[in-house]
């Protein structure tokens, strides 16, 4: 009778959850995870914040002070859901998507003309889907230009077919980008899509002289726009207190004006959370959206400002390690599209609330309120960390 001897050591003990989620190839460990954690404890600031903000303005909080608190909070979880929804889908197969997505953002913008868009501080740019529910298409054109862009720009270049983009790919690029851009009527909006357009044609490695051209072609256009009186008159009075911060500090100056108040009074430490006199006298308008800024430099200090910037830092950091590392250049456009775009905004806003940029109405990503704002930012996201775990394990 034969004995049989088996050997064990092979069958092992079955894998751990830990174990599973752990291993080399595992979403989890795929994830860029600072880049993850960094919008949300930016939104996490955020809340606080926005709260701080509007606790004292009943005329917008109708008596319930942490009513945009909530709403910011429910704003990033959509947000974050948002984000998963795009990594789950990846941003390869966003390809094929592109023309529906392109169509429906023209629509969007469209119907803001219509009798459903409203004007909210002299720009028309919403629109209503339902009492209380309006949305600012504009903040999704930004996504609909990178992604397009990106599809025309590197087809041929990952099939193999050219080193770099040819000049008539070039110019369908920029016609696909110049269309919603033409029809939106945020002069805001357009500033960062002109520097998203910008960062794309460097991302591309599209010849010199195409990012020469679109930097003299801007000029020349923002130049002809303010000579032939096309810019409404409260964007003529923005760019006019800008100039002249002395200008009319009751008038069109104001709000840079009580800005400025509102972060050099918070010195090193600031005033304390809830503390800002400032802030709790409601003498900077628009202040949890296009101002926020100056909640954080009153009532946080330069400390606190700092912080932002820091973790705002970090956050361009982490897509520009994407970018860099990306082994297509479909996904190198992308990341960097999304760099220009959180760079640039990030800049615009902070830098009107210091006086040092004109005021264009930009929320400060991650931290500003607004539903808009803060889903199309999280599918910037959510695309970052598609690019990030879709790479080869040996890049």
């Amino acid at each position: 009778m034969s004995v049989h001897s088996f050997d064990t050591s092979a069958v092992g003990p079955p894998k751990s959850l830990w174990s599973r989620v752990t291993a080399r190839g595992s979403l989890a460990r795929r994830l860029d995870w600072p880049l993850m954690l960094v919008p949300l404890l930016l939104c996490a600031v955020g809340a606080l914040l926005v709260w701080s903000a509007t606790r004292n303005r009943t005329e917008l909080t109708g008596g319930d002070p942490q009513q945009f608190l909530y709403k910011h909070v429910v704003n990033t979880a959509i947000g974050v859901a948002l984000a998963i929804g795009v990594v789950w889908i990846g941003h390869q197969r966003l390809r094929s998507l592109m023309p529906v997505l392109y169509t429906l953002a023209l629509v969007l913008i469209g119907l803001v003309y219509t009798p459903l868009g409203a004007t909210i501080n002299g720009e028309r740019a919403w629109l209503n889907l339902a009492p209380g529910l309006q949305i600012q298409p504009s903040e999704f054109i930004k996504v609909t230009i990178i992604l397009g862009m990106a599809v025309l720009l590197s087809a041929k270049v990952d099939a193999g077919d050219r080193e770099h983009p040819d000049h008539r790919t070039v110019v369908q690029a920029l016609a696909l980008a110049a269309l919603p851009v033409a029809v939106v009527g945020d002069l805001g909006q357009v500033m960062v899509c002109v520097v998203i357009i910008l960062g794309v044609l460097l991302a591309s490695g599209a010849a010199n002289r195409w990012v020469f051209g679109l930097i003299v072609t801007g000029a020349a256009g923002a130049v002809a726009v303010w000579l032939f009186g096309l810019l409404d008159e409260y964007q003529l009075n923005r760019f006019a207190a800008f100039a002249n911060p002395a200008l009319d500090p009751s008038g069109v100056g104001y709000n840079t004006n009580q800005a400025r108040i509102a972060i050099g009074s918070g010195g090193l430490f600031g005033t304390g959370l809830f503390e800002g006199s400032q802030t709790t006298g409601q003498f900077v308008p628009e202040q949890q959206t296009d101002f926020i800024f100056t909640v954080a430099g009153e009532e946080l200090g330069f400390v606190g400002g700092s912080l932002i910037l820091l973790l705002l830092a970090v956050l361009l950091w982490r897509a520009c390690r994407i970018a860099r590392e990306a082994t297509d250049l479909y996904s190198t456009i992308i990341a960097a599209g999304i760099v220009a775009w959180f760079a640039f905004q990030s800049f615009e806003n902070i830098g009107m609330s210091l006086g040092i940029m004109p005021v264009a109405g930009l929320p400060l990503p991650f931290v500003s309120y607004g539903g808009s704002s803060m889903f199309a930012v999280w599918i910037a996201i959510g695309m970052l960390q598609s690019v990030r775990i879709q790479r080869p394990l040996s890049a």
